[in-house]
Formats: C-alpha cells, sequence, structure tokens
C-alpha cells in the first residue's frame, strides 16, 4: 500500500508542477502528459502537430516510458527524425485501473530519471 500511496503523492506533484510548466491554467490529464513526454521524445520542440503526428507522439511516449519494463526498444530514427520501436514483448491484458497505475508509475519514473522533481 506504501508504494501506491507513494505513487499517488508522486503522480499529485508531477500534475501539479507540469500543468504549472506547461499549461495555460487547465490542470493536464493523463493524456496530456503522454503528449508532453512526446513532443520531449521527438525532440523538434513545440510547433503544430497534425493530428495523425499527435497519435505518433503518443505513440512514441508510450514506447519510451515502457521501454524500461521490456515492452519496447529504440530500433531507429527515420529519415524525417522520428524514433522507432521494436516490441520485444506483447503488452498483457491488464484491467483499466491497471494500465493507468503502469503508466502513471512509468511516468513518474520517466520524470525522476530528467531529475524533475528536484527544486
Amino acid at each position: 500500500m506504501t508504494k501506491v500511496s507513494n505513487l499517488k503523492e508522486k503522480w499529485n506533484y508531477l500534475v501539479t508542477k507540469l500543468t504549472d510548466d506547461f499549461s495555460e491554467g487547465e490542470e493536464l490529464n493523463l493524456d496530456g502528459i503522454i503528449y508532453l513526454i512526446g513532443v520531449q521524445e521527438l525532440g523538434q520542440g513545440h510547433r503544430e502537430f497534425k493530428k495523425d503526428e499527435k497519435v505518433n507522439l503518443m505513440h512514441i511516449a508510450i514506447c519510451k516510458l515502457l521501454e524500461p519494463y521490456g515492452y519496447y526498444e529504440f530500433d531507429y530514427f527515420d529519415e524525417d527524425g522520428w524514433p522507432h520501436f521494436k516490441t520485444l514483448t506483447e503488452l498483457p491484458n491488464l484491467k483499466g485501473g491497471e494500465q493507468t497505475i503502469l503508466m502513471k508509475d512509468a511516468i513518474v519514473s520517466y520524470f525522476e530519471t530528467l531529475d524533475y522533481f528536484e527544486d
């Protein structure tokens, strides 16, 4: 139970900090944070993205977030500079709440490696 409550505290802090840093008032949700990670991992800065590019950004983020768990591995950058990943292990069938916990844990870990929690 401690890990879950610790995750909850870190998640709430992260949402507040990301919202303050990147949002214009509206609290960021899970999808918004995944999108931000995708933009960061693409490394082309903030710009306008087409709808299909936004979907691809979220895919990049999910692959990057789940890479340390052994589900994906970076493969290559294409000619446009977009990263591609290969699937190492299929994701298990998880219930909605379990998926959310996995993603929140992966996101918190991602930002911890970036020292984002350090003030």
